[in-house]
């Protein structure tokens, strides 16, 4: 939707897409700082939806989203199966929200909802992707900055679609770029490559990062090494190209050494040298070798992904709050009947 041609009072619905895994401590303060942040805007005609995603919480943080709802009516909730993830809850996120535009926020308070009035204004202004760039990330480890920098550098280095740095999922979308988005078929997900990979007219907002509001990083050091890899595989193939030249050079060294070893042999004769230069050569190509392989490894096990063709994520149920608390109707009812496990 492109908003230069709206005409009168704004009349549009924004949709905050909330990803959830083991936050109940988190939904309380969240929503406190969302509704204080929106309130001015909702006052000049803007409509808002809370679309949370639960992704397999196993706290009650299902039971705090729905509390929560009984409240305000502008909350939706998606109750996935099991944990798929959070590149997955976001896409389930933006393949059910209903807004002109949606902005997904992360539910700790890192994402500063006081942003989300200027994220507005610029999308306003025209611009169909409103990038929050991190200009300040003091209260993420030093370990953490430096991998996450060499991460963008290397990258953009190698893919053919560069990622803006420190940029993370905050940001405002138009519905034409949800919409675009919903038209990739990836399995494996890598979102901020993907919202990268469908362009449209961007601009850039800067904030500064805060410190997590409450609860624990759900990504260790081994889930973001894999997460790297997601996202370089995912839209470089120089990894697998590489290996030609690897190998085109291992190849000249070696007939450059045999040459060597020819014209020592017959100027100087036969010398039987030690076995340390063999076992060092051995294992040196036995290492290369087997790193390639892992490399070539790494690309057939997404390719296996994806020809299984199995659903990103699977729904559970949509938990919808009463209709007097303002749900309007094109929302769907889940009035099935639950099935209630008896204790033993």
């Amino acid at each position: 939707m492109n908003v230069l041609s709206l005409d009168g009072g704004p009349d549009l619905m924004i949709s905050l897409v909330v990803p959830v895994h083991n936050e109940e401590a988190a939904i309380a303060p969240f929503l406190t700082a969302v509704t204080t942040a929106v309130e001015p805007l909702v006052a000049s005609g803007y409509r808002f939806e809370f679309l949370f995603v639960n992704d397999g919480s196993r706290d009650d943080t299902l039971l705090r989203l729905i509390e929560a709802q009984q409240q305000d009516g502008r909350i939706r909730i998606l109750d996935l199966s099991r944990n798929f993830g959070k590149e997955a809850a976001m896409t389930a996120g933006l393949d059910a929200c209903r807004g002109d535009a949606a902005i997904p926020i992360d539910v700790d308070l890192q994402d500063p909802p006081a942003l989300i009035p200027l994220l507005i204004d610029r999308w306003r202004d025209g611009y169909e992707v409103v990038l929050a760039r991190r200009c300040d990330r003091t209260s993420d480890s030093f370990l953490k900055r430096r991998t996450a920098q060499m991460f963008y550098r290397l990258h953009n280095l190698i893919a053919a679609q560069e990622i803006p740095h420190n940029v993370g999922d905050f940001r405002l979308i138009d519905r034409q770029v949800i919409d675009a988005l919903k038209r990739l078929p990836e399995r494996r997900r890598f979102m901020k490559g993907m919202f990268a990979w469908v362009g449209f007219s961007t601009t850039v907002v800067d904030y500064t990062r805060a410190p997590r509001g409450s609860g624990e990083t759900k990504f260790s050091g081994w889930k973001l090494w894999n997460f790297a890899l997601e996202g370089i595989t995912s839209f470089s193939s120089v990894p697998l190209e590489i290996w030609t030249y690897v190998g085109a050079l291992i190849s000249v060294g070696s007939f450059a050494y045999g040459s060597i070893t020819v014209i020592k042999t017959l100027y100087f004769g036969i010398d039987v040298p030690g076995y340390a230069s063999l076992l060092v050569s051995m294992l040196f190509l036995g290492g290369i070798q087997l790193l390639g392989i892992g490399i070539l490894g790494q690309y057939l096990g997404r390719v296996y992904s994806e020809i299984k063709q199995r659903p990103v994520y699977l729904l559970r149920r949509e938990i919808l709050a009463p209709t007097a608390l303002g749900t309007d109707s094109l929302l769907r009812v889940d009035t099935r009947p639950r099935r209630v496990r008896k204790s033993s």
